[in-house]
């Protein structure tokens, strides 16, 4: 019978500038899954590619043969020696490939766990695999049930529920502070590429204005047009904290932008309103000593960090539970998967058959009261005929060569007389 295969490397075991070399844009991605398509050692294939993995997934009756051609394939597609792979890449093989790729769809296997980006990916890669027809019943079940998996794993834990990034650390804390994001008032300082982060968050947040300050003003009007924000100039910034209600800054200031004293003469006009400061600059932009003000918040980027190692902790934690639901998975697929071989769909199929006739036998027999001698002939005919109507389903089945493969001819066979129910 196939076996289902992996080969691979990520970011555990590869640096970034092989990753980089090894990477396959979506036309070799295609190339590829044509040329292995081709080879007679593979019966399926899915390439799947991004910054930190490049992986083959193979459904082979020879494996060793069939690991050979893919390891050739990504040395040649990407001009690199074969010897620079050897110690890079993993295998794995049967129930190991399997909990393998559900792990890999349910982020599991991330470098930030639970990161929500890799099923998109992945789906990605599987619709590349069904469009040039590289993907039969094996993945295709494959797949579906890695979907499955993740969006089970998604909803039955906290894996994707904390903050894991500077930007979106920010934005849960303002949460707390706020309760509601929407319609609060953003000033943006500077132009560093977090705080642009941070403030795109916010916009799918609901936030209300953005006003956007810079000491250069070009630049200024530049950042208001594309977050939709209005311009101010940087002599402004002290006058605009009086009605703002988040202030996201990122300078290349060697001093604070915004210090204590400044602040205690605005902080009177807001009449106790909070007032959120995200500090994202190194060197910090803001006095830290504004904390200690009268509803005045300030966080800078070792505060956040400290936010996103509590929540990668939670994360791992949830993690745990995700293991959980991969190994069920992983246990019902192989049910699945061993089910396509041909002696237990051929008894199930002779099962099915024996209760039926057994069932329909019975009936006729009570009706007729029949003799002993008569009970025996009708059943000696009953299963004459299983058997003949067994005899060609049971050699098609068994033949190696038949047309579409083993594999879909079983899958087929137990879904049309419903044996898996």
């Amino acid at each position: 019978m196939s076996e289902i295969v992996l080969l691979g490397l990520n970011h555990k075991t590869a640096p970034i500038e092989l990753r980089e070399c090894i990477a396959f844009s979506p036309d070799q991605t295609t190339a590829a899954l044509v040329f292995l398509k081709n080879e007679p050692v593979v019966s399926e294939v899915l390439l799947f590619s991004t910054c930190n993995r490049v992986e083959v997934l193979l459904v082979t009756e020879q494996t060793s043969e069939a690991l050979d051609t893919a390891k050739r394939l990504i040395a040649h597609s990407n001009q690199i020696a074969l010897s620079e792979l050897e110690n890079v890449l993993y295998i794995h093989t049967g129930d190991q490939a399997v909990r393998h790729i559900f792990r890999v769809a349910a982020s599991l296997d991330s470098m930030v766990v639970g990161e929500p980006q890799i099923l998109g990916q992945i789906k990605q890669a599987y619709r590349m695999a069904t469009q040039q027809q590289t993907a039969g019943v094996v993945l295709n079940r494959l797949f579906h049930r890695a979907f499955f998996v993740a969006k089970r794993i998604r909803s039955e834990t906290g894996i994707g529920g904390h903050a894991v990034s500077i930007s979106y650390a920010a934005i849960e804390l303002g949460r707390k502070i706020f309760g509601n994001l929407e319609g609060k008032k953003v000033l943006l300082i500077g132009a560093g590429e977090m705080a642009e982060l941070a403030v795109a968050h916010l916009i799918r947040n609901r936030v209300g204005e953005i006003l956007v300050t810079n000491r250069t003003f070009e630049r200024a009007v530049e950042l208001g047009r594309r977050f939709r924000g209005s311009p101010i100039k940087f002599e402004e910034l002290l006058t605009s904290l009086s009605d703002v209600d988040i202030v996201i800054s990122s300078t290349g200031a060697p001093d604070f932008v915004v210090k204590r004293e400044q602040l205690k003469a605005v902080l009177r006009k807001r009449r106790s309103r909070p007032l959120f400061f995200i500090d994202i600059a190194v060197p910090r932009d803001i006095d830290p000593q504004i904390n200690r003000l009268s509803n005045t918040y300030v966080y800078d980027i070792d505060d956040l960090k400290g936010v996103i190692d509590e929540n990668i902790e939670d994360r791992q934690h949830e993690a745990i539970k995700g293991e959980r639901i991969v190994e069920e998975a992983v246990v019902n697929f192989r049910r699945w998967y061993d089910s396509l071989d041909v002696v237990p769909t051929i008894k199930a199929l002779r099962k099915k058959l024996e209760g039926i006739a057994a069932v329909e036998v019975k009936k006729t027999l009570q009706a007729d009261g029949m003799s002993d001698e008569g009970r025996q002939a009708v059943e000696r005919m009953t299963q004459a005929l299983i058997n003949k109507i067994l005899h060609d389903p049971t050699d098609v089945l068994k033949r190696n060569g038949c047309q579409g493969g083993r594999s879909a001819y079983l899958d087929i066979t137990r879904k049309l007389f419903k044996l898996d129910e």
